[in-house]
């Protein structure tokens, strides 16, 4: 009996899952991502500000993001990450 063919899913996908669904897409698989505790907010919110006040304290002009925010990690608009804290330095390299 031969193995079920890998379904390999695309941005589109990625951009068209329902509303409140997290998940990453790497490599043409989806990776749901189960709700973070409080205990990880908590410090995602405490690293947050700890970039942020850094930044500041040093004239700096990137900007810190909290999850959710999708990144996309190729040219080829194929793999979609959301990590917990972005860092953006180059504002060109955004879009809606």
């Amino acid at each position: 009996m031969p193995l079920p063919r890998e379904h390999r899913y695309t941005s589109e996908d990625y951009w068209n899952l329902p509303e409140g669904h997290r998940a990453e897409l790497i490599d043409g698989q989806l990776y749901d991502m189960a709700p973070p505790s409080f205990t990880h907010q908590k410090l995602i919110s405490e690293f947050t500000q700890a970039i942020g006040s850094y930044i500041k304290a040093h004239s700096g002009t990137c900007e810190v993001i909290p999850a959710p925010f999708a990144v996309n990690l190729d040219a080829e608009d194929k793999d979609w990450v959301e990590p917990d804290v972005s860092v953006i330095c180059d504002q060109s390299k955004l879009d809606d």
